[in-house]
Order: C-alpha cells, then sequence, then structure tokens
C-alpha cells in the first residue's frame, strides 16, 4: 500500500512523504530538521527508512532542513542541476543524484519523473513519483501557469498535489503592493484556486483517488475558499479533496489499490 504524508505546506515550509513495502521518499524539506522530525513523529511516518530526498526547487521553504535530514538520514539528495548548484555551497558531504528533465530516475523502488515549471527559481520542476506498488502520484507547487509537461504529469495520476496560493478577489484586496501581486498571479508566481480548479478539470479520471490543495497564501487564501473552487470539479466523483495545512500534517492518505 502507498501512502501520501504531507507534513505542511504553506509559505513557511512544505514538506511531504511516500511511503510503501520500499521505503520512505520524502519531497521538500522546508523545514528545519527538527521541525520534520518531529511532524514526522506527529503522522506516524518511519523516517528510517528513507531512501531519498527529492526536490523541486532550492527555495528555502522547501529546502531549509534538508542538509542536516540528508546527512542525518544518510541519503541522496535528488534534484535538477539547476537546484544542486544552488544548494551545492550547504550541502557538504551529501550525495547527490540529477533528476533527468523528462525523463526516469529510480531509487529505492520509486521511479522519479521531473519537467520544468515556470516560477522564479533557478531550475524548478513538478514531479511524477510513481511507487512499488504502481500508485502515480504528483507534486506540481510554485508554478505560475501549468505548462504542457505538467500537465503530461498529470494525466492517470492516483494522486495529486497541486499548489492553490491564492483566491483572486484577496489578492487584490490583500494590501500587497501592486508589484507583488503581479509576481504572484503572474507566469513565474503561484497558481489560484481558478486556475487549480481548471486545471484539476482538465485531468480529472476515475481512478484519482486523492487530491491535496497546497501552498496556500496566509494572507491571500483560506481553505474555504479552496475548497469552494475546487470540490465542484468533483462532483459525483470519488475523488477526496484534502486541504493542506501550514501548522500541522493532515492524516495519512492511503491509495487504494492500483
Amino acid at each position: 500500500m502507498t501512502t501520501l504524508h504531507v507534513l505542511g505546506s504553506g509559505s513557511a515550509g512544505n514538506a511531504l512523504a511516500l511511503t510503501d513495502d520500499s521505503g520512505t521518499l520524502l519531497i521538500d524539506a522546508g523545514f528545519s530538521a527538527r521541525e520534520v522530525v518531529r511532524r514526522a513523529a506527529t503522522a506516524g511516518l518511519d523516517l528510517t527508512r528513507t531512501v531519498g530526498i527529492v526536490l523541486t526547487h532550492e527555495h528555502g521553504d522547501h529546502t531549509s532542513g534538508v542538509a542536516r535530514l540528508a546527512r542525518q538520514l544518510a541519503v541522496p539528495v535528488l534534484a535538477s542541476l539547476g537546484t544542486w548548484d544552488r544548494l551545492r555551497p550547504r550541502m557538504p558531504l551529501v550525495p547527490f543524484q540529477p533528476l533527468t528533465l523528462m525523463g526516469r530516475v529510480e531509487i529505492g523502488g520509486y521511479q522519479i519523473e521531473a519537467c520544468p515549471i515556470s516560477h522564479d527559481a533557478a531550475q524548478p520542476v513538478a514531479l511524477r513519483i510513481t511507487s512499488l506498488g504502481g500508485h502515480r502520484v504528483v507534486v506540481a507547487y510554485d508554478l505560475g501557469r501549468p505548462t504542457t509537461g505538467v500537465r503530461y504529469l498529470l494525466r492517470q495520476a492516483h494522486a495529486i498535489v497541486l499548489e492553490a496560493n491564492h483566491d483572486d478577489l484577496l489578492l487584490r484586496t490583500s494590501g500587497y503592493p501592486p508589484a507583488v501581486q503581479q509576481r504572484i498571479a503572474g507566469s513565474a508566481g503561484h497558481l489560484s484556486n481558478r486556475a487549480a480548479a481548471e486545471l484539476l478539470g482538465e485531468v480529472a479520471h476515475a481512478e484519482l483517488s486523492a487530491v491535496v490543495l497546497a501552498h496556500l497564501s496566509e494572507r491571500c487564501n483560506t481553505s474555504e475558499a479552496a475548497r469552494a473552487a475546487v470540490e465542484p470539479v468533483f462532483a459525483g466523483w470519488s475523488t477526496a479533496v484534502h486541504v493542506a495545512r501550514q501548522d500541522a500534517p493532515l492524516a495519512p492518505i492511503r491509495l487504494g489499490p492500483v
């Protein structure tokens, strides 16, 4: 059985994990190593079985704990070459495995595919991870616009972690300066609730069992607004819609038989 653990997601930190019979794969480590360990314990996640840490990009809310965690767990870090180039000065003695864009990398029973995304980072990626049991889990956040590559990864996913960063009205009335609003809503910024719903409507299918709305802005969004935008997409479907929290892990999301 494959289980998705959402340890936390938002502008102050992001960390996810997948577990199955082959071990645990961490996806981003945007909290301190101590905080990731604490949240993992709260969620019942066994980090001693970790096979690697895969990163979406180099920003601190996705990587702040990765160096110490990789050393503590004695596991490699998987990232794009651009991401690794930015992180390398603070990653002494940590093994590195490059992600192949639009290719496939294997580690500990997991197959990882990555595609470039539109965000203001060195070489950010979205990820599709296939577990030993055949479950396909896509992680796509910090993507100002969904690209053809992202749409390709999302096809036939069993679980999707997708950014629903802001509500359009709440962003306009947030008090942020116009330049900041333009960056957030721009092609290198973040996906809105409306855009997330539109994208999910394109890729929804009967075997999509779980969607997690992630990276919500504390100032420009609410869980209620994100749910209200996305849940109508799945009316009449068995897909469960979850909203990630910044302050605490979600309950483990167990994916059914493939």
